[in-house]
């Protein structure tokens, strides 16, 4: 059986779980206390030399690390991944752009707020508002007239992006600022459907929060 190696607050691991629930694939959690420094310990780095969940590991001991990579390993063969050669490019288009753009920005800002370390990073702060808020006016000028954002099918790049950008609020922006955006956030929760909550960094007795 598959073994996710995950931390439940993050929504990297969490991008994993969604798309592990859509397909109905069985796997194993194996939960890691970032905070205690077990995602540095020899044993995970073994796994994964950067040191960061979620890493997946196979059936015969290998790893797969770095979100969209395994989402693109688990989708290889679906609808979540089409075949064609330019709508498979769409998809990875909006891969690189969600590690880029997205979760180093609107993660980093939220994780900063809900952990207590905004004040520690000041002078990061204004410099990823600005850039979270481009890439904001980015997805919603893209989305105005596609309904998910590789063209009319929801694919994993839908389940990438989604994961940082629509808790944008947990670090002050405005969601309906952005209609198309907004909307499109909509489309995809619907796609999702219930049974993946977002948790609290505050679940964590370690995290600060």
């Amino acid at each position: 059986m598959l073994t996710l190696h995950d931390y439940l607050p993050s929504q990297n691991g969490w991008k994993v779980r969604v798309l592990l629930g859509l397909l109905e694939i069985p796997y194993d959690s194996h939960p890691v206390s970032i905070f205690e420094g077990e995602s540095h310990t020899d044993a995970f780095l073994a796994l994964n030399p950067a040191g960061a969940v979620p890493v997946l590991q196979l059936r015969d001991g290998s790893a797969i690390a770095e979100s969209n990579a395994i989402l693109t390993y688990l989708a290889e063969g679906t609808s979540f991944l089409p075949s064609d050669r330019y709508r498979r490019a769409k998809v990875m288009q909006w891969l690189f752009f969600e590690q880029y753009n997205i979760e180093p920005v609107i993660g980093s800002l939220r994780f900063w707020t809900l952990t207590g370390r905004l004040e520690r990073n000041q002078a990061m702060v204004a410099g990823k508002r600005e850039a979270a808020a481009r890439t904001l006016a980015a997805l919603d000028r893209s989305l105005g007239e596609t309904p998910f954002l590789a063209g009319s099918d929801f694919t994993v790049a839908d389940i990438a992006v989604y994961a940082y950008s629509h808790r944008a609020g947990d670090c002050g922006f405005s969601l309906p600022e952005y209609p198309a955006f907004a909307a499109w956030a909509e489309r995809v929760r619907d796609a999702i459907g219930p049974g993946y909550p977002v948790h609290p960094y505050s679940i964590d007795p370690h995290s600060g929060a």
